[in-house]
């Protein structure tokens, strides 16, 4: 008969299991915004970058998973953690981490593809090899014969925590504080520790008595039959709405902020957030209250996109969140209910992980290729109605029955008008939010007060689905372009006056296509938006164009609808780069825009990231470079540093000079570009002023000028209203290696919108 092991031994086995599970999840989870930071500036800091990425890791999670469920099927438990050791040692091996040689610039197309290979080569072994150690370091502590062998999910809770600690200290420690050099240095410091953790673990499996794992195992849970595929289908499922989910909360609120790692980061910590908790013996969230609160949730997100437009930043960030973290809690809770006895716990990992996989390839890579605008999102969320339970009996049954007529009837009578435009359709675009939101709080009612079915709560919350795609929020008629970069929206407004190009709810650029009178706007179009002349970017390309009293050679980087193709001269040499040539296609196409038609007929914008194409440009030859990269709110942050300023500064004529647009709702730039000039001993001047024009598409702007000398700048220099600033001592100055968007955030909340 095997003795069971001291007391004192299961609090080390306890402690040196628990610590290691914690390191691993802190590893695992503390590389994938390090490394896509890394890679970001190689597909001009898309948020899609982020979507691509999660489908990697999560592909990887699975394949660790199936691995380390393989690999406990070996009877010799000596077999199992030599091999595991030999691979974190050659993994090992391949760090710091780096991008793989060969890898430097993008194809013209196909990134999703290039990206999900470089991710392969450059990291694949290390994390790969991270991924297996929470499902087999929970098989061998079974194995130890440790009392709490026979329900070791407690070990996920462990290791979600330090993965949600990784993920929360990254954009609030990590970033701030160190460069992505440093970051790097530190990973692979731990990762070495993390070896000598494992190796521990594995000493401590050899030593247990031969028969411990049969020690304080129930009888029902080692004679418990397998999962049928109807529940391992269901695991599957309930794993895949909240994973694609998460993609899709990220790409909606990084669209409009920044792609950056702080916003990744906070839909990600709350999904792991879910899994500590649901995972508790004693859950401080109770399942009952997350079954009851998800319809609410549900209901919360509908009213959220139907009220669209400019939300503030803390209503983005914090009810799209919010309620992603309640969905999150009852699909994971149901998972938390459900779970296997200790036996299948590999085989319930490889089912929880193939369904994050799944969930991830339809948000990351089905779905835009797939749709033209977001649709994975209100997909998602009505799938996450079919999460629930099955429903017991359902209250009034005599009113129940009729529950499917009088919801094909709501449908009808809501959606049929939007086909034939009139009063009664005038009178609901009016009401869209009130007449989406009711039917959104309705399949609340259906959960809560009727305790209806899953399906019936699911086809309520597809109408009002629906709905918000049969009313838009946009003032007008809208047609939607898709690409790697982005949904891009071009909005005809509903005299047909302004055509405008939006990217989530920013303004890209707006033609006026008729006059007040209803009459059609003739000869060459006047520049508008942020780039009417009277604005920053007008008055300093004149300043510049009288100082040099000639001709002006320019650089754009950013052609939007290509309005600024119209602030050229005859004799001027203007050339464009862009990124996305969906934007391209778009800004030709007369039915949408008419500025290079009418302005550059023979455009051929260089296409590509600017810092690695217009890099290749000659030095010394621009008069005038434009960065208009950041009317988006989602900002470029690597055409946004000292290294980026010092290339822009390289290619600059004599007493020529970089205009950076950074107008921005969110975050507060013209400190940082004034840093990042100062670094590479440039003046800065800086213009923030309100055009009170906005009804005519003549929007407010913040532009910052540097150059060289003061001169350089022309009368800019003496106007009141550009006022030279010094950089801030106090404030770090962004590079490749290092920038701070939750400064520029906290600075925008302190200050406001000037």
């Amino acid at each position: 008969m095997t003795s069971k092991p001291s007391a004192s031994r299961n609090r080390l086995v306890l402690g040196v299991y628990t610590a290691a599970i914690f390191v691993s999840a802190l590893l695992l989870f503390s590389v994938q915004p390090l490394f896509t930071k890394m890679v970001l500036p190689r597909l001009g800091g898309s948020p899609a970058v982020w979507s691509v990425a999660m489908v990697f890791f999560q592909s990887l999670l699975l394949g660790g998973y199936a691995y380390a469920h393989f690999l406990m099927q070996i009877r010799n438990r000596a077999i199992p953690v030599a091999i595991h050791l030999v691979l974190l040692v050659i993994a090992l091996t391949t760090l710091p981490l780096s991008i793989a040689g060969g890898w430097g610039e993008p194809p013209n197309s196909g990134y999703a593809f290039w990206l999900l290979g470089l991710f392969a080569v450059s990291i694949g072994l290390p994390f790969f090899a991270l991924a297996a150690n929470n499902p087999l370091l929970q098989a061998w502590f079974v194995r130890t014969g440790h009392p709490s062998g026979p329900d070791p999910y407690f070990l996920y809770a462990s290791s979600n925590i330090g993965s949600f600690l990784a993920l929360l200290s990254y954009p609030v420690l990590l970033e701030p504080m160190f460069t992505l050099r440093t970051q790097n240095l530190i990973w692979t410091s731990f990762y070495g520790l993390l070896i000598v953790l494992i190796a521990s673990c594995g000493v401590l499996l050899l030593g247990s008595p031969a028969g411990a794992a049969a020690l304080n195992m129930p009888t029902e849970g080692t004679d418990a039959p397998a999962p049928s595929w109807i529940v391992r289908a269901r695991w599957i499922f309930l794993a895949a709405v909240p994973s694609g989910l998460l993609i899709a909360v990220t790409a909606h609120i990084s669209t409009d902020v920044a792609a950056a790692p702080l916003l990744w980061v906070l839909p990600l910590s709350l999904y792991l957030l879910t899994w500590v908790l649901v995972f508790q013996s004693r859950p401080l969230l109770p399942h009952k209250w997350m079954l009851l609160a998800q319809p609410l949730a549900i209901a919360g997100v509908i009213i959220l996109l139907a009220v669209g437009g400019e939300q503030n930043l803390l209503l983005t960030l914090g009810g799209h969140q919010l309620c992603f973290f309640v969905i999150a809690m009852a699909c994971h809770g149901e998972l938390a209910r459900t779970r296997p006895p200790a036996k299948y716990l590999t085989g319930f990992y490889v089912a929880l992980s193939f369904g994050g996989m799944v969930g991830g390839l339809f948000a990351g890579l089905i779905a835009p290729f797939t749709f033209s605008w977001v649709a994975e999102y209100p997909i998602l969320l009505a799938l996450a109605a079919l999460c629930r339970p099955p429903g017991g009996d359902a209250r009034l049954p005599r009113w129940s029955g009729w529950y499917w007529p009088f919801l094909a009837v709501l449908a009808v009578a809501l959606i049929g008008p939007s086909y034939s435009p009139g009063k009664i359709m005038n009178w609901l675009d009016d009401y869209r939010v009130w007449m989406i939101g009711a039917v959104g709080v309705l399949s609340a009612l259906l959960a809560l007060g009727l305790n209806a079915s899953r399906w019936k709560i699911f086809a309520t919350v597809a109408v009002a689905l629906v709905l918000l795609r049969a009313y838009p929020s946009d003032d007008g008629r809208v047609e939607t372009v898709r690409s790697f970069f982005g949904v891009h929206k071009i909005v005809v407004t509903p005299s047909g006056q302004y055509h405008v190009l939006m990217h989530g709810t920013t303004i890209h650029g707006a033609e006026k296509f008729k006059n007040d009178d209803g009459t059609p706007v003739t000869g060459r179009p006047e520049p508008i938006t942020y780039y009417h002349k009277d604005g920053g970017i007008g008055q300093a390309i004149t300043a510049i164009r009288e100082r040099k009293g000639a001709p002006l050679r320019v650089a754009v980087i950013g052609l939007g609808s290509g309005t600024l193709t119209c602030a050229s001269q005859p004799g001027e040499d203007w050339k464009f780069f862009e990124i996305d040539q969906s934007m391209v296609d778009t800004a030709k196409d007369p039915k949408y825009f008419t500025y290079i038609q009418n302005c550059e007929p023979n455009l051929k914008p260089v296409i590509g990231d600017a810092r690695l194409t217009f890099a290749r440009e000659p030095d010394g030859i621009y008069d005038l470079i434009i960065v208009d990269a950041y009317s988006s709110d989602a900002i470029p942050i690597h055409l946004a540093t000292e290294e980026a300023m010092k290339i822009y500064k390289d290619k600059l004529a004599p007493q020529g000079a970089v205009v950076m647009h950074v107008s921005n709702r969110h975050l507060e730039l013209a400190s940082v570009i004034v840093g990042i000039a100062d670094a590479n001993d440039m003046k800065s001047w800086v213009y923030s002023e309100d055009s009170g024009r906005d009804n005519e598409y003549i929007f407010s702007t913040s532009v910052v000028v540097s150059a060289r000398e003061e001169a350089d700048v022309g009368k800019l220099a003496s106007s009141d209203v550009w006022a030279e600033t010094e950089a801030d001592e106090n404030q770090r100055v962004w590079t490749d290696d290092y920038s701070n968007v939750l400064g520029a955030v906290y600075r925008r909340l302190r200050d406001g919108e000037q």
